[in-house]
């Protein structure tokens, strides 16, 4: 039965990234984890979503923002996630998860209040890319500060998912070298990316037509709800556990 649920909820992560480009990860971690434990889950799920990342590339090349990802985005995310890295295992880490998971959910409620256009100021890119970039090498939760910067940045849907999937491959190819790095790829951690993977195929094919299916005002506001969901579930989980 565990098993089934688990299936179900890779089917919902898959869905939702393959629409917008992020929260695949967010969802497994912050639901998935209330059956399998963290430590397990995401080695799983992670190569899996290599996958994704790897279609969502592909499919979506000749709308790659290479210009932001590469001058903008790229730099500050390297640092923060090897700093994220490098804390994996910090005492502290439910409280900064806690903390981190707040402030996306405020920033979130910001922009669908009173939506701001254009990207941030050059400082304030800076300091919300590392700080996304520590948060994903942490949490291994996507990045939500990377989405906030980067949908300031790209105002078009295609561009922006197709961006992110350049980053997120990347980002989880550190993820999982460091996983292999740490053990954590046992009998069972291996089972569980079976299950997940069976999601994949069915999870695109319906992300793809949420994707289609958007108008740019509905994406924007999907967008800023799932980073708002995203970080309340952060800060709720790790301030329970």
């Amino acid at each position: 039965m565990i098993l089934v649920a688990l299936a179900v909820i890779a089917l919902v992560a898959f869905g939702t990234e393959g629409a917008i480009g992020f929260g695949g990860t967010v969802i497994a971690a912050c639901i998935g984890a209330q059956l399998i434990p963290l430590d397990e889950l995401l080695p799983a799920f992670v190569p899996i979503n290599l996958a994704m990342s790897a279609w969502l590339l592909i499919s979506g090349w000749e709308a790659i923002a290479w210009r932001v990802l590469v001058r903008t985005i790229a730099l500050p995310v390297a640092i923060g996630a090897a700093a994220g890295l490098a804390l994996f295992h910090v005492p502290a880490k439910t409280v900064l998860a806690a903390v981190f998971g707040g402030f996306v959910a405020l920033l979130a409620i910001v922009q669908l209040v009173r939506p701001a256009a254009g990207p941030l100021p050059r400082v304030w890119q800076r300091v919300f890319l590392v700080l996304g970039g520590v948060a994903h090498g942490l949490f291994g939760t996507g990045g939500p500060m990377i989405v906030y910067v980067t949908r300031r940045e790209l105002a078009d849907k295609r561009a922006f998912r197709a961006t992110l999937a350049v980053l997120w491959l990347v980002l989880n190819v550190a993820l999982l070298v460091n996983f292999l790095a740490l053990g954590l790829y046992g009998r069972h951690t291996l089972e569980t990316g079976g299950v997940v993977g069976l999601a994949l195929i069915p999870g695109l094919w319906i992300g793809q037509r949420i994707h289609d299916a958007l108008d740019g005002a509905r994406f924007e506001r999907v967008v800023w709800s799932l980073l708002l969901v995203a970080g309340l579930a952060l800060a709720i989980r790790s301030a329970l556990s």
